[in-house]
């Protein structure tokens, strides 16, 4: 056996194996995204049996075996157990958790997202925000990782900064009133209260991304700005979006 590596990081994904085992799909620190095998972790008197689930984030350590990691053992910080007692709540947890498993790949620096989702799944536990807004506030700051947020801060036709009330999602940012006459594409109206909110999701500091509250018309339109903003972004349909349309229906 290999000497154990130790790595930081969440589980996003736990998968029956065989008739006793898991596999694990990690977001890690040191690694990127890997897949880690427990072995009898559906045991019932398996060291794993906590372990091994969604959301568990903490420290693990693994050996490299012939063919994939192994989980040797673990020291967890925070189970969520909270969480997946919530309704529809953890289900926007396991979509945040299946978002961060389609941007990453094995060796990035994840880093930054696993910061991102730890204080996103806190928020969603303690229940103070609407679910709805983290959503937003999560998506947002998950392109802006990616290299892929949209400019809210001048006009993607003439550079200007003022009066940027319509957000093209085709051209991944905003456009000022007066060129919007003379635009072509689907925009949606902002007011200056979403555009501020916007600009203080992107720039703000992570401890500050969950202390904040804005009225329903400003979130239903924040929904609908990243609801069209996505679905160019991502080429694919996840299961907990399914689970949620039916829950909020």
């Amino acid at each position: 056996m290999t000497e154990a590596r130790e790595v930081t990081g969440m589980v996003l994904l736990a998968a029956p194996v065989g008739d006793f085992d898991k596999r694990l799909v990690l977001l890690t620190r040191e690694y990127g995204k890997i897949t880690v095998f427990a072995r009898g972790a559906r045991k019932p008197n398996s060291a794993f049996l906590a372990v091994a689930n969604p959301f568990v984030f903490g420290t693990f350590f693994i050996y490299e075996g012939r063919t994939s990691y192994q989980l040797k053992s673990a020291r967890i910080k925070n189970y969520f157990t909270e969480l997946t007692k919530k309704q529809p709540g953890v289900y926007y947890g396991f979509y945040f958790l299946e978002l961060a498993s389609y941007y990453y790949r094995e060796y990035m620096d994840a880093t930054e997202m696993l910061n991102l989702l730890y204080v996103t799944l806190r928020a969603l536990t303690v229940g103070k925000m609407d679910n709805r807004l983290i959503r937003c506030v999560f998506e947002l700051r998950a392109v802006l990782l990616n290299g892929e947020c949209p400019d809210f801060f001048s006009c993607q036709e003439c550079c200007n900064s003022e009066q940027l009330f319509w957000f093209y999602p085709a051209k991944s940012g905003v456009v000022c009133e007066s060129c919007h006459k003379k635009t072509k594409g689907y925009a949606i109206k902002m007011d200056a209260s979403v555009l501020y909110t916007v600009q203080y999701i992107v720039t703000s500091k992570l401890q500050k991304l969950y202390t904040f509250t804005v009225t329903e018309e400003v979130l239903e339109t924040l929904c609908k700005m990243m609801k069209e903003y996505m679905k160019g972004q991502v080429d694919r349909e996840f299961k907990s979006l399914e689970v949620l349309r039916v829950m909020e229906w």
